[in-house]
């Protein structure tokens, strides 16, 4: 089986969670190990640790790194682990991507530099093929434009699909035509994955290899449902219950609202978040644990 058909279907952002005792914050390891164990028996398809929900940017090189070596031990083969090497500099991305090819990684996931935009979109492809060519491991574009400032263009996805060493796109823009049109115009073996959950039966039925999304900590089995039966009506049932909690994800955060959701469902013990993110209001929760409740139930 190649990668990209082990990647076809629904891949993990997994949250890091971390203690909340006496302000010490430190990545709760042993939640950690227990979350991906239950996603693997949840019947996941992959692990993406130090995503956006995985509150990377709060994390130091070192706790990215560790963090990455934790999801190798406990996933232990059972499903591809696609490290996140997000980095502002080419060095440093392909710093991430050896490391993780080091401990047994199966793929690193890089979006466009953040903060400091590229001056022209041929600064953007110049920065994903100098990765693409350095790195031991093959990349998954991340198009996140929210965090990145505006979306890798139609025209450079194109170009970097021919690259041999780029698996794919995770793509949580929240634009369908922009995802069916880097579908239309990327090879068939070109992984695209649905970012946005809101979105995922739609772009399931339109021809997506699967998906990659937040709410997957929470409901693997679910989703793992969805991701079966998303042109029949029982995925499009499944989509309408996860849309109230993607809906708090939005308002609140993804890592947070996730977190508070996964506390709910006593998955992890605490839903403490790292500066500058803030947890779920208190008088907020209850809309979050009434969506968890109806997802797990339905």
């Amino acid at each position: 089986m190649t990668l990209t058909e082990a990647l076809s279907g629904i891949t993990c952002p997994v949250v890091t969670p971390f203690e909340d005792t006496a302000g010490a914050n430190e990545v709760d390891e042993a939640a950690f190990d227990d979350l991906i164990e239950y996603l693997l028996e949840g019947g996941i398809d992959g692990i993406f640790p130090c995503g956006t929900t995985g509150e990377f940017a709060s994390l130091t090189p070192a706790e990215r790194k560790r963090v990455h070596e934790r999801t190798v031990e406990v996933v232990d083969g059972a499903v591809p682990v696609l490290a996140g090497a997000a980095a502002t500099s080419v060095d440093e991305a392909v710093d991430y991507a050896a490391h993780a090819a080091d401990i047994g990684a199966d793929a690193a996931v890089v979006t466009e530099p953040y903060f400091h935009g590229a001056n022209d979109p041929a600064g953007n492809q110049r920065f994903f093929e100098a990765v693409a060519d350095r790195s031991p491991l093959p990349l998954l574009l991340y198009n996140i434009p929210p965090c990145t400032g505006d979306s890798i263009p139609i025209e450079t996805i194109r170009a970097l699909a021919d690259h041999e060493n780029v698996l794919g796109i995770k793509d949580s823009s929240g634009d369908l035509e922009y995802f069916c049109s880097v579908m239309r115009q990327t090879p068939e073996d070109f992984l695209a994955l649905q970012g946005y959950d809101a979105l995922l039966v739609p772009a399931l039925r339109m021809g997506a290899d699967g998906g990659l999304n937040a709410l997957s900590n929470v409901a693997p089995a679910q989703y793992s449902e969805l991701y079966e039966t998303a042109v029949d009506p029982r995925g499009a049932e499944i989509q309408d219950a996860i849309v109230p909690l993607f809906d708090a994800c939005a308002d609140y955060g993804f890592a947070p609202a996730t977190k508070t959701a996964l506390e709910h469902a006593g998955v992890i013990p605490t839903d403490a978040v790292r500066p500058p993110l803030v947890e779920v209001p208190a008088d907020s929760r209850g809309t979050i644990e009434v969506a968890v409740d109806d997802l797990l139930d339905g």
